[in-house]
């Protein structure tokens, strides 16, 4: 989501206040440790006829990076194949992954309730994206990984994987170390979690567990922690600590992406375009009016046309999609890609 903010004390504006509703979830806590708890989790908004077992959501709270002093949460979905008796269905979910970069208002379910502006879109609460995301790759452990500010309980920064202003605008470089903070991130995760047969912290060929596979999903204000990515991995890939976690990103989901910056809301950068198109990386954009056909930000809508041509012209393979094209632009189906990707 993208505010336009006067002051660094403005509220939200009226259209996204008086936008949307609220929406009751249902979780039920089961244990509550100091550093995790584990969610037995249901959602009242299941899709009619679709059987969705219970299955078991993690909390994992300050889980270090690749340096003490980057921590971020994250919650953990494990995939259906864990409550399985197949053998071979569960040796193959165990490596795969998905990972979620949320966007602006969204937060744990209960810090949401307690905010007049949160309580409103509850029903994007990170809880409940982890869910639909379960529903999206039911074969694999799906990870959330929450902002590490949230500025005026508003404005999701991502300062742990791209320098950013207190709006979570970001400065791209080449070498901030996304990847390597990602890398580490998993591995404690893991580690945290007791998944079996975890990602190894110190890097190299031989850290990584076999079959592992990776799905990078970033949605609105989260595709800054992609875009970051993209500017770095032509250094990622000639550095042999992140090479081979690099090469395990099977395919990459830009969901609606926007940010408070006047530019780069899409990456633009020819030469970061091709070294992404020529990595095999499965580029997956899908967008709504709200970004890309918002006459106050035009500029979203050319670079986003700009990083799909540039990417086709290199021979990615990239899928896109305009999602509720004949709808009027609202916060809500900007919130609606989340499940229509």
């Amino acid at each position: 989501i993208v505010f336009r903010v006067q002051s660094p004390t403005n509220g939200i504006p009226e259209d996204f206040m008086q936008a949307g509703r609220a929406v009751r979830a249902g979780f039920i806590l089961t244990a509550v440790p100091k550093t995790m708890t584990s969610v037995a989790a249901t959602t009242s908004s299941e899709p009619r006829g679709l059987h969705a077992p219970r299955r078991r959501l993690q909390k994992l709270l300050a889980v270090p990076g690749s340096d003490p002093s980057r921590v971020n949460d994250l919650l953990l979905l494990r995939p259906d194949a864990d409550d399985r008796s197949d053998s071979a269905v569960k040796e193959r979910s165990s490596n795969r992954h998905v990972v979620f970069f949320h966007g602006d208002i969204q937060n744990f379910q209960e810090e949401m309730a307690l905010q007049p502006d949160g309580s409103r879109w509850l029903h994007w609460s990170l809880e409940q994206v982890a869910l639909i995301l379960g529903r999206r790759f039911p074969d694999r452990h799906v990870w959330v990984v929450r902002a590490s500010c949230m500025y005026l309980n508003k404005f999701s920064c991502y300062h742990n994987f791209v320098d950013s202003n207190m709006f979570g605008a970001p400065e791209h470089s080449q070498d901030f170390g996304a990847f390597r903070h990602l890398s580490a991130l998993l591995s404690h995760g893991m580690e945290r979690a007791n998944l079996p047969n975890p990602l190894q912290p110190r890097g190299g060929a031989d850290t990584i567990p076999s079959g592992l596979s990776l799905t990078l999903v970033g949605f609105s204000k989260g595709c800054v922690v992609l875009n970051q990515m993209v500017y770095e991995l032509s250094g990622a890939l000639a550095d042999p600590q992140v090479l081979h976690f690099v090469k395990r990103i099977t395919d990459m989901y830009w969901l609606d992406g926007g940010h408070p910056g006047g530019s780069e809301t899409w990456v633009t950068d020819r030469r970061a375009l091709k070294e992404l198109a020529s990595g095999g990386v499965s580029v997956h954009a899908h967008v709504t009016p709200y970004e890309v056909r918002d006459p106050m930000r035009a500029w979203v809508g050319r670079e986003y046309r700009r990083f799909v041509k540039t990417l086709e012209e290199f021979g990615a393979c990239l899928s896109e999609k305009l999602h509720f094209e004949d709808e009027p632009p609202s916060i809500e189906n900007h919130f609606r890609v989340i499940q229509e990707f």
